[in-house]
């Protein structure tokens, strides 16, 4: 089985930066297709960006495309987010999440990091 443990959140402010990590334990990760959700209060948990581990391919999600960054160290098993010019909106629960390769939904869930921006 899989963990997954989120770090790097904070309260910040805005046009501030932030560096979300996920550390993957547990058994080996390189077929995985690793993601970033989110969930603002009173808000569905939504789709941030995701990552594949054996070529790095990388998917975002509209409204962080060009200020987010997604990225992974195999040696460290880790991915991460970064996040530049912070607003307001991005206020949420960050949560990291694994999808094995023979699922096609993410299975794998951590308990997430909370992230505050604020005006």
């Amino acid at each position: 089985q899989v963990q997954l443990v989120e770090s790097g959140g904070g309260l910040v402010q805005a046009g501030d930066s932030l560096r979300l990590s996920c550390a993957a334990s547990g058994r080996a990760v390189s077929s995985f297709v690793m993601g970033w959700f989110r969930q603002a209060p009173g808000k569905e948990r939504e789709f941030v960006a995701q990552i594949t581990w054996s070529h790095g391919s990388t998917y975002y999600a509209d409204s962080v495309k060009g200020r987010f960054t997604i990225s992974r160290d195999n040696a460290k098993n880790t991915v991460y987010l970064q996040m530049n010019s912070l607003k307001p909106e991005d206020t949420a629960v960050y949560y990291c999440a694994a999808r094995p390769p023979y699922s096609s939904s993410y299975d794998l869930w951590g308990k997430g990091t909370q992230v505050t921006v604020s005006s």
